[in-house]
């Protein structure tokens, strides 16, 4: 197929090859155990714990029912301060048990929630602050703990994007009172559908475990209104085969990366998302700020490369706060959130995955140079 005809996404996930998965099939297949905490699944554990970092995981069915299972974990009630500028399933797990999110704007410069403005936010229903590492890039963790402190509030970091990140310390997930993973086939790191919990100790874990399979603690024994949150055989065979080539993915994003910071630095009107400092980047999504200056407006520029091929994605747009089951809360007016709205309304995320090669990439970054000097888009089409 010509390769202007390809059709260019902003996130495909990586597969392995199939002969590598067949084994581990007829594993399953001859274990005959499908669930419910099969060798695969403690295999995958083990194995999460040692590359993240990390002493206690707890594997789940999704990401959104790690969140849920969280809250309920901590007994989460009242009201919880997050960020509009994120997935639903953030805001979603907050409803799902009765919980009232609390909306707070965002940062210019990283789009992570603003540190500056949760003390404002604060009643004394708010009982816990849900940030998110936006597009895989650590928010101001100390600042927000910090704030924690001081008023007696846990922290759950939803941490979706943030598979493998590390700062100087160690794994970003080692923070707050508990941090979630997303498994989802469109994550950097991915078994088709899954999640985690990231477990300070032995105690939290054993009681996740419990609220992750109908709070069964044995055949006859419940403690718990639990979920079934448990995640499959098949997905962790998955995930160990996947984390097998999880270096040289990130490797791959890593030179994605910096050949659309090289190509699209300096063209008038588009803005990088500022990097906090880590010591291990994801290269979870690429981001691009359409601004003013740029001769289209961010959705011209999405439809024009749509129409070459390239599916782009408005990444969040819009803000949660905009759907019907939030729109009424006092928090989600606009006047409230005006960076949030200004970013949703700029954003743009850009493909980058495994397998996206240089000619591809250079046909996105020239079509957007070309675009800058070219006012009227009919002169590229």
């Amino acid at each position: 197929m010509n390769e202007l005809l390809k059709k260019i996404y902003v996130t495909q996930p990586f597969l392995p090859p199939l002969e590598e998965f067949l084994p581990y099939l007829e594993q399953i297949w001859d274990n005959k155990i499908l669930t419910n905490g099969g060798p695969f699944h403690v295999q995958f554990e083990q194995a999460l714990c040692e590359y993240l970092g990390v002493e206690h995981v707890a594997l789940f069915t999704s990401g959104t029912i790690a969140l849920v299972t969280a809250l309920q974990a901590l007994r989460i009630t009242g009201e919880v301060i997050t960020t509009p500028y994120s997935f639903v399933a953030t805001s979603h797990s907050l409803l799902w048990n009765g919980i009232r999110p609390v909306f707070v704007d965002i940062d210019a410069d990283t789009l992570n929630l603003d540190p500056t403005k949760i003390e404002a936010a604060i009643t004394p229903q708010t009982t816990a602050i849900m940030p998110v590492h936006c597009y895989g890039r650590p928010c101001d963790m100390e600042a927000i703990e910090k704030i924690a402190d001081n008023y007696n509030l846990k922290v759950i970091y939803d941490a979706a994007h943030a598979f493998g990140v590390r700062d100087e310390n160690g794994s970003v997930l080692r923070y707050g009172d508990l941090s979630i993973l997303s498994f989802h086939a469109t994550k950097v790191f991915n078994t088709f559908e899954g999640g985690a919990i990231i477990c300070p100790d032995v105690k939290m874990k054993t009681h996740i475990e419990h609220l992750k399979n109908f709070g069964y603690v044995n055949e006859v024994t419940v403690i718990a209104p639990g979920i079934n949150g448990k995640m499959s055989e098949f997905n962790a065979a998955l995930g160990l085969l996947q984390l097998k080539y999880i270096d040289q993915v990130l490797g791959e994003r890593r030179r994605i990366d910096g050949v659309y910071r090289e190509q699209l630095h300096g063209i008038p009107g588009i803005r990088f998302p500022s990097m906090p400092v880590v010591s291990a980047a994801n290269y979870a999504y690429f981001p691009i700020l359409v601004g003013p200056e740029y001769p289209l407006s961010r959705d011209a520029l999405n439809e024009l490369l749509r129409e070459h091929n390239i599916y782009a994605r408005r990444y969040f747009y819009p803000l949660i706060s905009g759907f019907p089951m939030y729109r009424g809360l006092p928090s989600a007016k606009r006047e409230n959130l005006p960076v949030a709205t200004e970013m949703a309304q700029q954003v743009l995320c850009l493909p980058i995955f495994p397998g996206l090669n240089e000619y591809e990439q250079k046909r996105i970054t020239g079509l957007i140079n070309l675009l800058a000097h070219n006012r009227k888009s009919e002169a590229i089409l």
